[in-house]
């Protein structure tokens, strides 16, 4: 018989799994001492960097909706590229030959803010045939001449006739850079929008020295302009030069009838340029022939019915571009023709931009570079007025 002071055996097993389960609970929460230690450690150095490095975003975007424009925005603020790691952009690298070396990417928005403003300058990217490569040129090949051919009857032999001959124009790309700085100070205003700074300074350089290439530069280190051709009287016209228009008067337009040389240019240009051809003149220029009437006292000059719609000449449309000559002694200073046919523009579309903050202390560099080429490629597709007697 069991005694009182005697403790069953269910008893004791009960007593022994509530010492297992006290057991437990404290090496649970010895581990989540340890846990919450070492959590806050991590808070604190968490802290101490915000603390230290803490800039307000730009945009929302930056911080909710793209990961890249916040690692790129603070590389461009203060050079720390720790938060470029593992996202797909292009590293920094000694070399521009490789495209997966050759820089850092601007971000998209930014890019396609410069685009826009590229695509919206005045000069022939606005009108030119414009196309993205991925090579160092860009050939155009060309047909120039036209097949012979001949009558033939049923029992004559056929004569042999003329073969087509085709020409290759290559246009080399070439190397646009603006290199715009800020002082350190700027950039660590919380209120200061570096994207749209560096895409506005980049974006005008670019765009004024493109403007001036496609018509005025040299082929050397740029692209080849319009008006750098050999030029011709039109009657005398032959493949790898433009055809001109001459006014009649030296410097001017005719005094007697000025409207009559644009009559003239007009109808130079073949009729399956001219449905799409354009007028390209300065603002100067333009002054002058919005002027002009016809027999009937009508101007030639139209302006747009609506906003953004381009100024008409007889009825083609009016590209203003500042970088075409002045009215002067047999000066080119109105060009006519189908200029997406006449001239192209060759470009990389990628858009690299490098900070340097050694350079130019206290100031902070941003060296952006652009890849781009342009030329003629057809002839017969653009025509000129020259300011001269012949």
């Amino acid at each position: 018989m069991m005694t009182e002071t005697e403790p069953s055996a269910p008893l004791a097993e009960v007593k022994s799994a509530l010492a297992g389960f006290m057991n437990e609970i404290s090496q649970f929460q010895d581990d989540m001492q340890v846990k919450l230690q070492k959590q806050e450690e991590r808070i604190s150095m968490l802290t101490t960097k915000t603390m230290t490095h803490a800039r307000p975003a730009l945009t929302a975007e930056i911080d909710t909706g793209a990961p890249h424009k916040k690692a790129l925005s603070t590389y461009l603020r203060c050079g720390e590229d720790d938060a470029l790691r593992g996202l797909d952009l292009e590293g920094k690298a000694m070399n521009t030959a490789v495209n997966a070396e050759g820089g850092y990417l601007v971000d998209p928005q930014t890019a396609e803010t410069i685009q826009s403003v590229l695509q919206s300058s005045s000069s022939l990217r606005a009108i030119a045939n414009v196309v993205a490569v991925e090579a160092t040129s860009f050939d155009v090949l060309i047909d120039t001449t036209d097949a012979g051919a001949g009558w033939a009857d049923e029992t004559s032999a056929t004569g042999e006739t003329d073969t087509p001959q085709i020409e290759r124009i290559s246009i080399p790309l070439h190397e646009l850079s603006a290199l715009p700085k800020a002082s350190q100070r700027l950039l660590d205003d919380a209120a200061f929008d570096i994207e749209g700074w560096l895409a506005a300074r980049i974006a005008d350089k670019f765009a004024r020295a493109e403007a001036d290439a496609f018509l005025n530069g040299d082929g050397s280190g740029k692209p080849t302009g319009l008006l750098t051709h050999p030029m011709v009287e039109n009657g005398s016209w032959a493949w790898g030069s433009l055809g001109y228009v001459a006014t009649g008067t030296d410097g001017d337009f005719d005094a007697a009838n000025p409207a009559d040389a644009i009559v003239d240019l007009v109808y130079a240009l073949g009729a399956r340029y001219r449905a799409n051809a354009s007028f390209v003149m300065n603002s100067k220029t333009a002054g002058a022939v919005r002027k002009m009437k016809d027999a009937d006292g009508r101007f030639l000059w139209s302006d747009g019915l609506s906003q953004g719609e381009p100024a008409r000449l007889m009825g083609y449309p009016v590209l203003i571009a500042e970088d075409m000559p002045d009215i002067a002694t047999d000066a080119a200073a109105i060009a006519f023709g189908d200029f997406g046919a006449g001239y192209t523009i060759a470009e990389r579309p990628d858009l690299r931009v490098l900070r340097d903050p050694f350079s130019a202390k206290p100031h902070v560099l941003f060296y952006a570079t652009k890849r781009v080429g342009g030329d003629v490629t057809d002839f017969a597709a653009i025509k000129l007025m020259k300011f001269g007697t012949a």
